[in-house]
């Protein structure tokens, strides 16, 4: 099993598909670099969704989460990133991926962002 950071998100089926119930996650160690400075950026990643015929594996969505470390991202893109590449994994019925990163130069920045 490795333990290096991958961009392969993995799924299995969703043991309720006859019901709506909502997934959650929260990842408060999300890195990633400032496309600008190179400075790292700090973040807690939430994720919500209901699932439609897939579940992501916890283990390959922290790999991925892990794989922006050493990236250059502005907020906005690794945030709506993030919702493009699990909504093409898993097409749940709704899916909200919110980045609430930390202070940087006096100001707090809040993405959210949807489908579904």
């Amino acid at each position: 099993m490795t333990t290096s950071p991958s961009k392969d998100l993995e799924w299995f089926e969703n043991p309720a598909p006859q019901r709506d119930y909502e997934i959650r996650f929260e990842c408060p160690e999300f890195t990633c670099l400032c496309p600008r400075t190179g400075q790292p950026d700090f973040a807690t990643v939430r994720i919500r969704y209901v699932p439609d015929g897939r579940c992501v594996e916890l283990k390959s969505l922290k790999l991925y989460l892990w794989s922006f470390r050493d990236e250059g991202h502005f907020h906005e893109a690794v945030t709506n990133r993030i919702l493009d590449d699990l909504v093409a994994l898993l097409s749940p019925r709704s899916m909200t991926v919110e980045g609430e990163f930390q202070v940087r130069g006096g100001i707090r920045t809040v993405i959210e962002a949807s489908q579904g």
